[in-house]
């Protein structure tokens, strides 16, 4: 078999991304992201493709995009219908015969997710609806080691509709080339470039950690718990400014989930002057998704909460010198846009 190195871009080519309508998340504003610079770097006729057919789909954090969209897509061999790897979105692999059809892998562990039963994770999940409406936060962890188990992903027949793959992080390029998905090309996003250019005042900095109730709560809450004197923030019900106000003046960000790809506020927080701590999760298991130096990684165990603790307090009495721990990890997130045209000029080739 032929191997296939790019995907060819004709000069009718239309390409078609996939998106939930009026959601405003880390995935559907990657998916803005790449249809953006498809048409701006590459020029290439590009839509957003909305689910469900609804007027006016278009979130308002995403009309600055100005990226048109449709409802269908015209089944052509020359265009392009890329979807993203949960199961709604993979249902309109089967919609299509002739057009070529790629799967933007933005997690692994979301894909599996969204292929899970009701029943098998039910009654966790609507705990943790109930806890977020009182609470803000979620009250359980979920682990979906054993339930990955049930979903194989080499016998996914809807993924054998594709004619290539992307995913955004290394650890998903591993898993995905070891489940023999070929073509396969990494695509790493990138924040806002907007985001990269605001500046924060060091000397403003506080004795306070931030940290997302979404993620990993279950393990973080007890490090809330064992340390009274420390000032937490949970990052929630916050408007943008009111995330990046918070950043700003935090001195440590924590994040103990379950990294299912390169997590947005991880990278928010470290741009924002923020000592980052993380668990051994998903790709912060991987020095090349998240490059901060192992002393800042923890396994989700209690015994490890005292040390996370120190480290917490040395980042508040050492700050200017902790705060050097993180130039690479910020120099990689600065030169994430160049580096996604870089590797987005390299897949797609205009021809």
């Amino acid at each position: 078999m032929l191997k296939i190195t790019n995907i060819k871009l004709f000069k009718n080519t239309k390409i078609y991304i996939v998106c939930p309508a009026q959601i405003a998340t880390g995935g559907p504003e990657l998916l803005h992201q790449l249809a953006f610079d498809l048409k701006r770097v590459l020029n290439t006729e590009t839509f957003m493709l909305y689910y469900p057919s609804i007027k006016n789909p278009i979130h308002p954090e995403y009309k600055a995009y100005k990226i048109p969209y449709v409802y269908n897509a015209e089944d052509n061999k020359n265009n392009i219908l890329i979807v993203p790897e949960i199961e709604q979105s993979l249902n309109f692999l089967t919609n299509y015969k002739s057009i070529r059809k790629g799967i933007w892998f933005l997690s692994i562990d979301n894909y599996y997710l969204s292929k899970m039963k009701k029943t098998d994770l039910f009654l966790r999940r609507l705990m943790n609806k109930i806890y977020r409406l009182f609470i803000g936060s979620n009250l359980f962890d979920i682990d979906y080691e054993d339930l990955l188990k049930k979903y194989p992903i080499n016998k996914d027949e809807k993924l054998k509709l594709a004619d290539f793959y992307l995913t955004n992080s290394f650890r998903g390029y591993l898993y995905l080339k070891n489940e023999s998905l070929s073509p396969l090309f990494y695509l790493s996003e990138y924040l806002n470039e907007d985001f990269l250019k605001i500046k924060t005042d060091l000397s403003k900095k506080q004795n306070i950690v931030a940290y997302n109730p979404k993620k990993g709560y279950n393990f973080t809450k007890k490090i809330i718990r064992k340390a009274p004197e420390i000032k937490f923030i949970p990052i929630t019900n916050m408007t943008r400014q009111q995330v990046i106000e918070t950043l700003q003046k935090a001195k440590v960000y924590i994040d103990f989930g379950d990294h299912p790809g390169k997590d947005r506020i991880p990278r928010e927080a470290a741009i924002l002057g923020c000592c980052v701590i993380t668990g051994k999760r998903g790709s912060a298991a991987f020095y090349e998704d998240v490059p901060i130096p192992d002393k800042y990684k923890f396994e989700n165990k209690k015994e490890n909460i005292p040390e996370i603790i120190n480290k917490i307090r040395d980042c508040f009495d050492n700050f200017n010198e902790r705060y050097q721990d993180f130039i690479y990890y910020r120099e990689v997130i600065q030169k994430e846009p160049q580096k996604f045209i870089e590797d987005l000029k390299k897949i797609f080739v205009k021809i």
